[in-house]
């Protein structure tokens, strides 16, 4: 475990606080528009709208918000048209980043992303700079205190995971990103909560961060997730778990 299931707990923990929960439903009704534009709004026929729906479940928001954003996305009620937008580069100590947006204005959040590289002391790249650094994996992080170790390990690896690891007092999962909604559905039908669970880019090779290099990664990284163009940040840092109980509460 690189530090990377830590902080996506720690960023869960943060966007259900009530001034970060706006921002949230924001990125989350984006997801749900392009899902259903792309796939459909069948979420049965549409695995990526039903994972963002159960995301959104899990934030609170309103079921009519929900229905309304499916049906942007379908053409059944008018609405803003998103484009995915990629960005990539390099951070403090040579850490490699990977912005994931949806925007509505390409030229506005590619300035937008690239002054976030400039303040924090990186600098944007070119397409595919960095991307060959990362491959998609689902995640889905178990606090240790719910559920029993050999429960996890179980369910896990009779259901399609690639590997568990067991660290910080959490259980870290990684799957195929085709087997993540069964292997979900198998944990929560166990009756198992998790903290995280979500398909995204894990890091093939990470760089050790030492405290001072940790404080403005993740200062970059925090300030990028806060964009609301921004649907997620993918970084191969490795932050020990000493160093990021020491400055969680920084961000």
């Amino acid at each position: 475990m690189s530090g990377h299931s830590k902080w996506a707990t720690i960023r869960r923990k943060k966007e259900k606080v009530d001034s970060a929960r706006s921002r949230t439903f924001t990125k989350l009704i984006k997801e749900i528009v392009v899902a259903a534009r792309d796939g459909g709004g069948d979420r049965e026929k549409n695995p990526r709208l039903r994972t963002a729906l159960q995301s959104a479940r899990e934030a609170n928001m309103p079921a009519a918000n929900i229905d309304k954003a499916i049906k942007r996305g379908t053409g059944e009620l008018p609405g803003v048209i998103y484009e995915a937008c990629t960005f990539e580069g390099y951070g403090p100590g040579g850490v490699a980043i990977l912005v994931e947006s949806l925007t509505d204005n390409r030229n506005r959040t590619t300035a937008e992303v690239r002054h976030f590289f400039t303040k924090y002391g990186g600098h944007m790249g070119e397409p595919n700079s960095v991307s060959y650094m990362f491959e998609s994996k689902g995640m889905i992080v178990i606090d240790q205190a719910a559920a029993e170790e050999d429960k996890v390990y179980e369910i896990a690896l009779e259901n399609g995971a690639e590997d568990v690891r067991t660290e910080g007092g959490q259980y870290e999962i990684t799957c195929a990103p085709e087997m993540f909604e069964a292997l979900r559905e198998k944990i929560t039908g166990a009756g198992i909560k998790y903290e995280v669970a979500e398909v995204g880019l894990t890091p093939i090779t990470t760089v050790v961060l030492d405290i001072d290099l940790a404080r403005r990664v993740l200062k970059l990284v925090s300030a990028m997730e806060e964009n609301e163009d921004v649907q997620k940040v993918s970084a191969n840092f490795d932050i020990s778990e000493e160093i990021l109980s020491k400055i969680e509460s920084e961000f």
